[in-house]
């Protein structure tokens, strides 16, 4: 009896760290514009307008949406607005963003529909250029390992930004940076069933748990929608009350299921205003 009462203390004694050590997001703060809007996925993209272009995140801000976007730093230290580690799927060339440098990326065209635009791999300076201050952007560090060059980099310009801006990552050592460095803003951690959708090991059960929220601390958590019953996913929104983002909406019916559960939408391949 007393290995049990030992043992069950452990797994109470593991239970109560996980939920109120690890996974605990920071205090409600004040209200941020960024939690206003819904927000267009990687810009208001087509068939004939590239995501991630200047002209998608031009037409995103024409009509007052949020806009979400991806950034990486090239191989001499400017940041670009790209989604993919690889630039097959939208440019037709192999190779990685990060071993590329700003020179050769300045040559490369964007493909839509599988065809050829007029569209360059924007850097982030353009692409505020462009926002100038009129929505608020939502900005998706990209990154798979400790290495944080990426986050100075970009506070560095996001700092100069008219309009509100968030941070979010699949990566809690780039949000905990952001979380040291520039606590001022609201930074969030994406969430999906990484155990599930990747390879079943220690690592992914880890970071689908969200247990590595202890480095970030997120004002936010940005969940699949696939997966909205998930426990961690309900104790940070719902017993921790922190906000909420899912992603991706890509029909109406996927967009009224994450209005009724009362978060804020990231959506592609329609508007938010022709839903009824």
């Amino acid at each position: 009896m007393t290995f049990l009462y030992i043992t069950l203390a452990v797994i109470a004694a593991v239970f109560l760290i996980y939920v109120f050590v690890l996974v605990r997001p920071v205090k409600k703060r004040s209200h941020d514009p960024v939690f206003d809007v819904e927000y267009a996925h990687r810009g208001l993209h087509s068939d004939t307008v590239p995501e991630n272009s200047l002209t998608a995140f031009r037409l995103a801000a024409e009509k007052g949406y949020g806009i979400e976007l991806d950034i990486q730093l090239s191989s001499d230290g400017e940041v670009y607005v790209f989604h993919d580690y690889t630039l097959v799927r939208m440019t037709g060339k192999e190779g990685l963003l990060t071993k590329m440098s700003t020179a050769d990326l300045e040559k490369i065209r964007l493909l839509s529909g599988g065809a050829e635009t007029g569209e360059k791999i924007p850097t982030l300076r353009e692409v505020l250029a462009v926002v100038d201050g009129r929505v608020p952007i939502l900005v998706e560090l990209k990154g798979e390992s400790t290495n944080t060059a990426l986050c100075p980099k970009a506070d560095e310009i996001l700092r100069k930004y008219k309009g509100p801006w968030c941070v979010e990552s699949f990566n809690p050592i780039l949000i905990g940076w952001f979380r040291k460095n520039h606590p001022e803003v609201s930074r969030g951690m994406l969430s999906t069933d990484v155990f599930r959708e990747k390879k079943k090991n220690a690592l992914n059960f880890i970071i689908g748990a969200m247990a590595l929220n202890v480095v970030a601390r997120p004002d936010f958590i940005a969940y699949n929608h696939k997966y909205p019953k998930r426990f961690c996913v309900k104790l940070c929104t719902a017993f921790f009350r922190a906000e909420k983002f899912m992603w991706t909406a890509r029909t109406p019916d996927d967009y009224r299921f994450m209005k009724k559960q009362g978060a804020l939408t990231i959506f592609e391949g329609f508007l938010p205003e022709d839903v009824k």
